[in-house]
């Protein structure tokens, strides 16, 4: 039923369900109970398109962290787009933003902090025992040993041979790594320039004005 979903009264509800499952954690709101409890006389079939839509307007406004002028000039633009929203759907989903703009921001950025530190650094230069050149074999190499994790956790030993290997092989559990990168001269210096760069950043930032 089409003027079901044209209906604003229910909607500021479904935000919120939304809301609470993309951005809070709640993994235990699903579409059927969303449905059956905010829209029961429309259909799984119909529903599913509006939850897509409504789903993916409340993420474009989150995750360019609209300001209310730029929220109002983004739902002006839904209504006014085929298949987009009704009036009273912006008003209602303007007015859900405003109210809850500021949790919904903190949600984010709690999700996106990496809570995990370097808990400590060792190295050595070592030959490289295997190149595709055998000019190569032998030139002293680096071998830098990252721990990762969180203070007062019991470290797991994972390591990789080289530094371009993404680090995202981490198992449930592992809550502390050893990430082993390896450097040849070239990289070493690159490394040194760019946290030469970092430390004068800092340094010009801790100056008083």
């Amino acid at each position: 039923m089409a003027g079901e979903l044209e209906g604003s009264k229910p909607l500021s509800g479904l935000l919120s369900g939304l809301a609470q499952e993309a951005f809070h954690g709640h993994q235990g709101i699903t579409e059927e109970l969303l449905r059956s409890q905010l829209y029961p006389d429309v259909s799984l079939e119909e529903f599913r398109p509006f939850l897509a839509k409504m789903r993916g307007i409340l993420k474009s406004i989150a995750s360019a962290d609209m300001d209310f002028n730029q929220l109002e000039a983004f739902l002006t633009a839904q209504t006014k787009k085929q298949g987009g929203i009704t009036c009273d759907q912006a008003a209602v989903i303007s007015k859900f933003w405003k109210s809850h703009k500021t949790k919904i921001r903190e949600s984010l950025m709690n999700q996106s902090r990496w809570d995990s530190g370097l808990r400590g650094l060792s190295w050595r230069v070592d030959g490289k025992s295997q190149s595709r050149h055998s000019a190569q074999i032998h030139t002293p190499v680096a071998i830098m040993e990252l721990e990762i994790g969180k203070s007062g956790q019991k470290p797991v030993r994972v390591a990789w041979a080289k530094i371009h290997v993404p680090f995202d092989h981490t198992s449930a559990g592992q809550e502390s790594e050893f990430l082993c990168l390896e450097f040849d001269e070239v990289k070493v210096n690159q490394v040194l320039k760019k946290l030469s760069e970092v430390e004068e950043t800092i340094s010009t930032l801790m100056q008083p004005a």
